[in-house]
């Protein structure tokens, strides 16, 4: 590399440029062909996982919402057999004397 930085001075540089910009335009369009389908696919997947996980997710909500649900109904009716099992106020439970 240094024999050519000695023969063309500083012009090395300048020549890669200009062989990489009259190589581009045929490299860049085989290798995007290639790399679309790939591009897709990897997409496609995240897309899929996506909708999979939003699935599980309204699941689990669905459950949780179905077990607060029931444990509100099973803390309401054991409150109200609890009330009506305690004493009044005011009012005695056992037989007048």
């Amino acid at each position: 590399m240094a024999f050519f930085e000695d023969a063309l001075g500083g012009w090395s540089g300048v020549l890669v440029g200009f062989g990489a910009a009259f190589v581009a335009p045929t490299v860049v369009p085989t290798v995007g062909a290639s790399i679309r389908p790939v591009a897709k696919a990897v997409i496609k997947g995240s897309l899929l996982v996506s909708e999979r996980a939003r699935e599980l997710a309204a699941e689990a909500m669905e459950q949780l919402s179905d077990l607060v649900a029931e444990a509100k109904s099973e803390a309401g009716s054991s409150e109200g057999a609890a009330r009506s099992r305690a004493p009044q106020r005011g009012k005695s439970t056992s037989a007048p004397h």
